[in-house]
């Protein structure tokens, strides 16, 4: 596991597929949420560990318990997509991710969203993240305010 205390964004490229659109060639709107995990699960593997290791080694599960998107413009078949993810926030049982998806060769903002976390037992019931992820994932917080990254120390 990496235990650098910089931010972390995870940039993750994918081509839409043609059953990911709907009847005019758009990207459905559920899409954009498997584009997120995506992203997510990308960013995690970028510190060095994964969802299946949080769950086989400790027993600890991160559930989606909030989800938001922003749409910005529409996402045609065959088209290009960025995701960017990063850490917003991260407390003992609560994990906050951030998202942009953007068409890569203009930067043009498609959708911007948010995932909510909270971190629980196999019975479903709060718990604290493990220290060596909670570590890893304070490390890796970054923040952005009016469009601009400001890097947030990890204490």
């Amino acid at each position: 596991m990496s235990t650098h205390h910089r931010p972390v964004l995870n940039e993750t490229r994918l081509r839409v597929r043609y059953a990911e659109t709907d009847q005019m060639g758009v990207v459905y709107h559920s899409n954009h949420f498997i584009w997120f995990e995506v992203g997510r699960v990308e960013l995690m593997r970028q510190m060095g560990f994964s969802y299946r290791d949080i769950e086989r080694e400790e027993g600890c599960f991160i559930a989606v318990a909030e989800a938001k998107c922003q749409y910005r413009a529409p996402v045609f078949y065959d088209e290009e997509v960025l995701i960017r993810t990063w850490l917003k926030s991260v407390r003992d049982s609560v994990i906050v991710f951030s998202y942009e998806l953007l068409r890569p060769e203009t930067n043009a903002l498609l959708a911007e969203g948010e995932t909510l976390h909270i971190v629980t037992d196999s019975n479903m019931k709060l718990t604290k993240l493990p220290e060596k992820y909670l570590k890893a994932f304070r490390a890796g917080v970054r923040r952005r305010e009016h469009g601009k990254e400001i890097e947030r120390s990890a204490h």
